[in-house]
This record gives structure tokens, sequence and C-alpha cells, in this order.
């Protein structure tokens, strides 16, 4: 058995991102940590969702859970970092912000969690943080300083293929379904870069109903939720990831290969 830990900025971020591949490990023998780096405290949330005096953390630190649960995770740790909002908000420069963390010291954290686990496997996102989001970028500075730190030999940036987003979008103009309106070009890496392309198609149940469990984020009528079956199969039925000394191309189809 191997152990794979899987480095997530907010809480509903393991799910979109790695939901399968942690799944699949779980499934075939594997221990599974997750951890993230905040509480998701800058989220948005409808109003009279939560309950009289309840927090949006703690019911993001709830759904987390139920989540991984859904995914076979055996272990949730949080880092206790703050939200820090979007790029360009005040949250940004928070005391406490994940943004604003030394990546050494944050890196240590992290590291400490990866050696008590003897991980085998690190997740965690590309230098651009998919998006340009702040704490997904940091989570790739402090989690791949933290797998030096720990000497965790494999370590995978999870990404987005954005030439297959955007055959996607193509292919759903062309049906003449509405795409979602955001632009594409600064969204994850092209397809020459990646390494590492994993089949979760048999996990998308499973996939779907974590994100579900994150309802004061995803709700039904979202972009994730909303879309029919075939076309999140599309979306989400493979995970993509860079490994370093990989490639060039796609070489590799699981995360846990060779490991028992």
């Amino acid at each position: 058995m191997a152990t794979l830990v899987s480095f997530h900025a907010h809480p509903d971020d393991e799910c979109i991102g790695c939901g399968g591949v942690m799944r699949k490990a779980s499934e075939e023998g594997h221990r599974v940590v997750l951890v993230v780096a905040t509480r998701g405290e800058q989220g948005e949330v409808p109003e009279g969702f939560l309950s009289d005096g309840e927090q949006l953390w703690q019911r993001r630190v709830a759904e987390t859970h139920a989540s991984a649960e859904i995914l076979g995770v055996h272990r949730v740790e949080f880092l206790g970092y703050l939200d820090s909002g979007m790029m360009g908000e005040p949250a940004n420069q928070a005391p406490g912000s994940f943004w604003t963390a030394p990546v050494a010291d944050a890196a240590e954290k992290l590291a400490a969690i990866l050696r008590a686990e003897r991980a085998d496997v690190l997740t965690v996102y590309d230098d651009n943080g998919h998006y340009g989001h702040p704490d997904h970028i940091q989570v790739h500075r402090v989690g791949t300083r933290a797998a030096e730190l720990a000497g965790t030999p494999r370590v995978y940036q999870n990404t987005v293929n954005r030439e297959h987003m955007q055959r996607g979008m193509a292919a759903l103009t062309a049906a003449g379904v509405e795409a979602p309106d955001f632009d594409t070009a600064e969204f994850g890496k092209p397809e020459s870069m990646i390494t590492t392309a994993v089949d979760v198609t048999p996990y998308l149940d499973h996939k779907r109903r974590a994100m579900r469990a994150h309802a004061s984020q995803i709700s039904e009528q979202s972009f994730f939720l909303a879309m029919p079956d075939e076309t999140f199969a599309y979306a989400f039925g493979t995970e993509w990831f860079i490994r370093d000394g990989q490639g060039p191309g796609i070489t590799e189809t699981d995360l846990m290969a060779g490991l028992s």
C-alpha cells in the first residue's frame, strides 16, 4: 500500500481537480490523505443558507469531510490559513492569509504531514494555479517546496488541458448549446506540457456526489452539476497532471503506477 497526499487551496477544490484520482487510489488499496490550506472563508453563500450562528468556514469544513468520505479519503488536515480571496482583493493582504504566508513556513507544515505519512505521491497545482488564483499559486509554491523538504519522490501538478477545454467549448457551440463565458486562453496549460492523463470515468459518480456535498458553493444550477452526463464526462472524465522528468507529451496514465 502506497500513500497519496493531495494538497488543495479551499474546500471543494479537491473534488473538481483530483476527485477521481483520489477515489481510484483508495479503491486500489492505497492510503489517501487530503490537505487543505484554508477553510474557504471568502466563499459566497445564498442568504439564509447557513443556520443561525453558523459561520461559513464551519459549513465548508463539514462539507469537506463529507466529500472526503465519498472520495475514500483516510485523513483530512487543514493547514489553518485564511482564504485570500481572488487576486487583487483586500483579503490577499489580510494577516494570516495563505497568500501572505512565508513559503518556507507553510511548506514545513505540509512537509511534516508528508514525513509522518511517508508519502509516495503528492499532488499540487500548476504554477499559475489553473487560472491565477493567489491561493492556488501558493499551493504550487508551498507544495513543491514541501516535497523537497520531505523527500517525496513523485510530485504531480494538477492542471487543465487547455486544448481539451477549447475543443469541448467548440463542440457545445456547434451543437447550439451556450458555452460558459470565460477566456480559456489563460486557463490551465497547453496539451504539449501535460505528461499525465488519468481516465477517471469509472469514478464520475463519486466525483459528482463529492461536488454535491459542497452545497454551499456548488449548487444544482451550477456549471458543474447542471451539465448533462455526457458533457460532464467530457469535462471531468480525465484528470490532467504535469510531472517533472516525464514527457515530452503524455506518457503516464496513473499516479500510483508501480507502487504497492
